[in-house]
């Protein structure tokens, strides 16, 4: 009867942690789409801000809307090539169990909890030291950053989940362990890879600390690496910073396209997920 008791307990505890969870996001989402839509308009997202666009008058946020794509973007595709490699090598078929894989993956996950914050500040000051201004660049090499310890672990934990039939498979037909590598685990474990990219990449264009003294903020579109960027994040921290409620309305539409921008991410994550399951043998 106790035992009973408890499991009912912590089912209850369950449930009621899921419906906190549940119920919180879909808050969020109602406010950021009672007070944002109204304000949503087509010239909002075709425009770049015009003179007095931050008092009340005409422009839109085109600017921030390109810059945090050319940001994500950026930063995933600079942290996939430095990633895949790297979640690679800590498998036990090269330096998995050694002690200085222990201290990496430590490392990597003391990272991923460090704020984003220090990140940018850290850039910073590098970037000082090298005597760069805020940039497309900067913003992109302290995203990279800042996705790195996500990636490695989320692409190292869904590599070991391939079988290691597969590899022993591999290896008995002759393969090398390269081409085992990425002609047996690489493939099996694609579906997942995809996912930790598109969660970095979620990471990356949601967040602001870092990109504030990295990348700078302008009201142009960037046309080189080395020009300022703005980003949606501080698109909205600027708007709603104003007294005019008009602009406050309009911080609440940035962010609901920031929220449209992220959902097109997770749905195009499940959709590439379960395509490249069909490869995936069980």
């Amino acid at each position: 009867m106790h035992k009973h008791s408890e499991e009912k307990l912590f089912k209850v505890l369950m449930l009621a942690s899921l419906a906190i969870v549940i119920g919180s996001l879909f808050i969020v989402i109602a406010i950021v789409i009672w007070n944002g839509a109204p304000a949503l308009t087509f010239s909002m997202v075709t425009q770049t801000p015009k003179g007095g666009y931050y008092l009340g008058k005409e422009g839109g946020i085109l600017n921030a809307i390109v810059g945090s794509l050319y940001l994500a973007f950026g930063s995933m595709l600079l942290a996939l090539v430095i990633s895949l490699p790297a979640a690679l090598s800590l498998q036990k078929d090269y330096i998995g169990k050694t002690k200085a894989a222990y201290y990496i993956r430590l490392s990597l996950d003391v990272l991923w909890g460090t704020p984003s914050i220090v990140y940018g500040a850290f850039g910073f000051i590098v970037m000082l030291y090298l005597g760069m201004r805020a940039s497309l660049l900067g913003g992109i090499i302290v995203l990279t950053l800042l996705q790195l310890p996500i990636m490695i672990r989320a692409m190292e934990e869904v590599i070991k989940m391939v079988p290691v039939e597969l590899k022993e498979a591999s290896y008995s037909l002759g393969a090398t362990k390269l081409e085992t590598t990425f002609g047996v685990v690489v493939k099996q474990a694609l579906p997942g890879i995809v996912t930790a990219a598109l969660l970095a990449f979620g990471r990356g264009i949601g967040d602001a600390a870092s990109v504030l003294f990295t990348a700078g903020y302008t009201d142009s579109l960037p046309r080189s690496l080395f020009d300022p960027v703005a980003s949606l994040p501080l698109a909205v921290f600027f708007q709603l910073g104003t007294p005019f409620p008009e602009v406050q309305a309009r911080a609440y539409a940035s962010a609901l396209i920031l929220l449209i921008i992220v959902l097109a991410l997770s749905l195009t994550s499940r959709y590439l997920s379960k395509r490249f399951l069909k490869n995936v043998i069980r």
